[in-house]
């Protein structure tokens, strides 16, 4: 774990790999946290069962279709899942944003995704240099979005829940995962044919929502009063309203006034509330790192 933890760090310290645009000298990301979860947890089938049975999968159903492997049992497996958290420099300018995003963030959205991807290809990479092999969920062809009967929206593979798996976090009311750095983050995966021990032999929780402030205490709702589509509430996200806030009207002010190209960015919800940094019920763990 450490020696993995230690390969990202350093991969994430290199300002070629972590820009925020390309040619930057100022990070996408922060400091990155990490975790890893056995397949044979049985929290990824109850996902599976709950997501969507029909086209959601199990770390085992996708590493078997990236290498057309149906003989690979999840015993064998491990799920390898990291947090980047948004820097101060964009998390404070987006705080001033209200109904629009920030270009700091609309550059982290674009170009700090690509940081992402270009992390899971070098983990992939790495674990086949020692001979493993390795898949990223997301990065497969056959990854795609799907419609879940139960929650809207939804994909093959959720870095989210895989990161929620690995002990990394919870979710709040819009549905982010806030984390020990808090839920204004990206999220990465990696499946690699090794047993690795779980970071964490229990989960530092035992509810999917309960790092969230409103949950815990029926107080809180920051990120509904953050939401300029009223796409959250007391009930949860609206996945359509925030969807077709981002495609109309988002996407299209970041191809006009920031970017000179459509880019789904948004995240109000994940700054400027009591969650944006930190899991605001239990400060002391994995106090999160600012800089790298």
């Amino acid at each position: 774990m450490d020696q993995i933890k230690e390969h990202i760090t350093s991969w994430m310290n290199d300002h070629a790999n972590n820009a925020i645009e390309p040619g930057s000298d100022v990070h996408a990301f922060s400091f990155p946290l990490v975790g890893i979860a056995s397949a044979e947890d049985s929290l990824f089938d109850f996902l599976k069962s709950d997501i969507g049975h029909e086209f959601y999968w199990t770390p085992q159903e996708a590493f078997s279709l990236a290498f057309k492997d149906e003989s690979v049992r999840a015993d064998e497996l491990s799920v390898i899942a990291w947090i980047l958290p948004q820097t101060e420099q964009t998390r404070i300018a987006h705080r001033k944003a209200e109904a629009l995003p920030s270009i700091e963030w609309s550059k982290v959205r674009h170009y700090g995704e690509k940081v992402n991807e270009n992390l899971r290809r070098y983990v992939v990479d790495l674990f086949t240099s020692e001979g493993l092999q390795a898949c990223a969920p997301v990065l497969l062809p056959e990854w795609s979005g799907a419609v879940s009967e139960k929650y809207g929206f939804a994909s093959s593979w959720s870095e989210r829940h895989a990161a929620h798996a690995c002990g990394l976090g919870t979710f709040g009311l819009s549905d982010g995962l806030i984390t020990p750095a808090g839920k204004a983050v990206r999220v990465g995966s990696v499946i690699v044919r090794k047993r690795y021990s779980p970071t964490m032999q229990i989960r530092p929780y035992t509810q999917h929502n309960e790092w969230c402030l409103f949950q815990a205490t029926g107080k809180c709702l920051a990120c509904m009063r953050r939401c300029p589509a009223g796409a959250i509430s007391e009930s949860g996200h609206d996945k359509t309203k925030c969807k077709e806030y981002i495609r109309n009207v988002t996407a299209v002010y970041v191809e006009k006034e920031q970017l000179g190209f459509k880019v789904n960015s948004c995240g109000l919800c994940q700054t400027k509330v009591p969650c944006e940094s930190q899991n605001p019920l239990n400060r002391k763990i994995f106090p999160p790192r600012e800089k790298l």
